[in-house]
This record gives structure tokens, C-alpha cells and sequence, in this order.
């Protein structure tokens, strides 16, 4: 049984059916697949994202490799430009960025000296406003992090972890795609399209708009993997995990196009963080309409992103002791292990899962030839749940 139709428990499912034929039920409490990469074609004929841009990028191979046998790629570098004192800049920040908004001609050896004498020295880099101030200095955190961080996440830099804006690198040159991985390409015709095909094995049967606690005692299951909030798995029985949410507003406009890049951030003004056009990012052709979503941060709703911060850390700790006590039940995905992973780190954690369940079963399996003589696998049925989790 997975618990989940997102990447985390799709590539799972995938690799149990063909891999090890085992019989799978997926059962997710949304009314779809593809989790938060799902996406569907609006009114308009336009291909979006309901839950916000998922842009595929990746140094893997194997994860690449992995996922092209389920859908053809198209090239993608993603863009983004940050609305400060007037004007548009790249994000992360180049040379451009910091020649356009201080009036300034530096060259990319120059813009390393900028940086140094804009820079205050940090002796330790505990939080996300150490990283950034002490590598370019105050006022371009106060320009292009600070005030993004402070909506994104509800709190101010220095009550973050260091790991939120590590993320953002800063470079010297004119680079101004937002990743620089080997592999940047988004699928052909849609993530969901690519779950389809992840999950049409024979052996895998989904369960849409059903908790699982609502089936887990009445459907004989021999493991569980889970890729919900950790937290709710044990009935919150330490506290509650911290999580930030996204509401998203979409809007179809009547032009063929909206905004120069897929992405534009907004740092200082506005309620939102950001607004992303999908036509930039699909490649979608369409003379008079355009189809973009405003991105809002919100304390409750959906869980989205883990909080990084090390009581939360801490408090994950004791949900992960009693996730690993666990014999026949799996904990994988962001979710799952109060993680902030990429869409390609969760794939990779998926298809490392799979490694060790299949280590797990061949073990069994041989086990049971030594014994019985036959070379069937077997593993425990459980013909009810681990003590069911009562809604919040």
C-alpha cells in the first residue's frame, strides 16, 4: 500500500510493479495524480500548474534516465527577474544585477571586489541572513532577500536556518538562468501525462479522493509506504510539524504575453512572493491569451515547505525515531522526512527506497527457498494499520 501519488510514492509504485511484480495499491486523498507537480489544461486551452510552477532540473543522470521512460523532454532554462526600485533584475545575482541597480559598469573581477567591500564578515554562518549579508553586504539583502524571505516563510532571516537562501548562489559572470544543472528540460506534454504512464503497469491499482486510514484495516497489505506529514502519521503525538502553505491565484489575460521570463519575484512590494507565466515555461504557442499564477504564502493550508529551524529539526527527530522503529512501513518524500527536497532529490530518494526494499524482499525470498524449498517471496500480511490517525 503507498500512501500518496506524488513522485515519492509514483516511482515507488513503478518500480514494485515491474520490478519485483508485486501488487500495488496507491491511494491518494486528492482528486488526481502527480501531487503538486500535477497540472491540467484551464479553460483557455492552456496547459497549468495548479499548485504553483514545477520546473525540472537535475545533475542526475540516473534520475534523468529514470524519468525519460515515461515522457519525451523539452529544453527549459528557467529564467527569473526580481522587481526592485523600479526596475527588473536577474535573480540569482550577476554582474547585471548589480551594474543595473547601482547605476555601475564593473567587469566580472571587479564585481568580486564590490562584493568584498559590501560584504560584513560573519566568524559563523548560523542563519539565512549570515549567508547573504555576509556575502554581499546589506543593502542587497535588504533589496532582493529579506523582504521575500519574510513573506515566503512568515519569519525574518536571522530566525532561519542558513539552507533557505544557501540555495540562491552568487555569481560574478552574466549567467542568468536560475539553474545551472546538466539536465533542464520539462516534459513534453505534461507532468501529469508522465504519471499516467509511470502508473499504468497492470499491478498498480489508485485509489483517488480516499485517506487511507479510511481502507488501511479492511485491505490486507504485507508493507506501507507513506509520503504524507510525518506528524499526522502519529497522530501528532509530539506536537505539530510546522509547514507553510500557498494559496494560488490564476488568472488567464487577454495578451499573448504577460512578463518577459517564466518568473518574476517580488521582494518588496505586494502581498505575493512571485508570478510565474506558463506559456514560457511549456512552450506553449497562443496568439491572444496568457495564463499566470500569483503566489501567496500563508501560515495554514496545504503543507508545502518544511520550516527550517532547529526546534522544528529537533521535534522532526523524535518523529523519525518511531519512523525507523517501524518494520513494514516506509517513510519517503519532502513530507515524510520534513525535508525541503527538489522534485529530482525526491525521485532519487525514491529509487534509493526501492534499492532496499529489494534487498529487503531477495532476502526473504532466498530465506524462504533455504526453508521450504520454493522461491517465493513472502513478507508479513498486515490485515490492518499502524493505530489509525485521527483528522486534526
Amino acid at each position: 500500500m503507498i500512501v500518496g501519488a506524488g513522485f515519492a510514492g509514483s516511482v515507488l509504485a513503478e518500480r514494485l510493479a515491474s520490478q519485483l511484480d508485486a501488487r500495488v495499491l496507491v491511494v491518494e486523498k486528492r482528486p488526481h495524480i502527480g501531487g503538486n507537480a500535477y497540472d491540467r489544461y484551464d479553460d483557455a486551452g492552456l496547459l497549468i500548474h495548479p499548485y504553483g510552477p514545477h520546473i525540472f532540473h537535475t545533475n542526475s543522470a540516473d534520475v534523468f534516465d529514470y524519468l525519460s521512460q515515461f515522457s519525451q523532454w523539452r529544453p527549459y532554462q528557467h529564467r527569473v527577474l526580481a522587481s526592485v526600485d523600479g526596475q527588473l533584475v536577474p535573480i540569482p545575482i550577476n554582474l547585471d544585477t548589480v551594474n543595473k541597480l547601482y547605476g555601475l559598469q564593473l567587469t566580472a573581477m571587479e564585481l568580486e571586489g564590490f562584493f568584498e567591500k559590501m560584504a560584513e564578515k560573519r566568524e559563523r554562518i548560523a542563519t539565512s541572513e549570515d549567508v547573504v549579508v555576509g556575502k554581499v553586504g546589506r543593502d542587497l539583502y535588504n533589496k532582493l532577500f529579506r523582504g521575500y524571505t519574510r513573506k515566503q516563510w512568515g519569519l525574518d532571516p536571522s530566525e532561519l536556518d542558513a539552507s533557505v537562501t544557501a540555495r540562491v548562489p552568487t555569481r560574478t559572470n552574466r549567467d542568468d538562468r536560475y539553474f545551472t544543472d546538466t539536465y533542464q528540460a520539462m516534459p513534453m506534454h505534461g507532468y501529469t501525462r508522465m504519471f499516467e504512464k509511470m502508473l499504468a503497469h497492470p499491478n498498480i491499482k489508485v485509489m483517488l479522493n480516499t485517506d487511507y486510514r479510511e481502507i488501511a484495516r479492511l485491505v490486507p497489505w504485507k508493507h506501507m509506504i507513506y509520503t504524507g506529514p510525518v506528524d499526522l502519521f502519529f497522530d501528532c503525538k509530539y506536537g505539530k510539524l510546522p509547514y507553510r502553505s500557498l494559496e494560488f491565484q490564476h488568472v488567464t489575460l487577454p495578451q499573448e504575453r504577460f512578463q518577459p521570463v517564466g518568473t518574476v519575484n517580488y521582494p518588496n512590494d505586494y502581498a505575493y512572493t512571485r508570478i510565474s507565466e506558463f506559456k514560457t515555461i511549456t512552450g506553449q504557442q497562443h496568439p491572444s491569451l496568457t495564463s499566470v499564477v500569483y503566489e501567496f504564502p500563508r501560515a495554514e493550508g496545504d503543507p508545502y515547505y518544511p520550516v527550517p529551524r532547529p526546534e522544528n529539526t529537533a521535534l522532526y527527530k523524535k518523529y523519525e525515531a518511531e519512523a525507523d522503529a517501524l518494520e513494514n512501513v516506509t517513510f519517503v518524500g519532502r513530507l515524510a522526512t520534513y525535508k525541503y527536497y527538489n522534485m529530482d532529490q525526491v525521485v532519487a530518494q525514491a529509487l534509493t527506497a526501492f534499492k532496499r526494499l529489494r534487498e529487503r524482499y531477495e532476502t526473504v525470498g532466498a530465506e524462504v527457498a533455504l526453508n521450504s524449498g520454493s522461491a517465493a517471496l513472502a513478507l508479513p500480511v498486515h490485515s490492518r494499520a499502524p493505530a489509525p490517525v485521527r483528522t486534526q
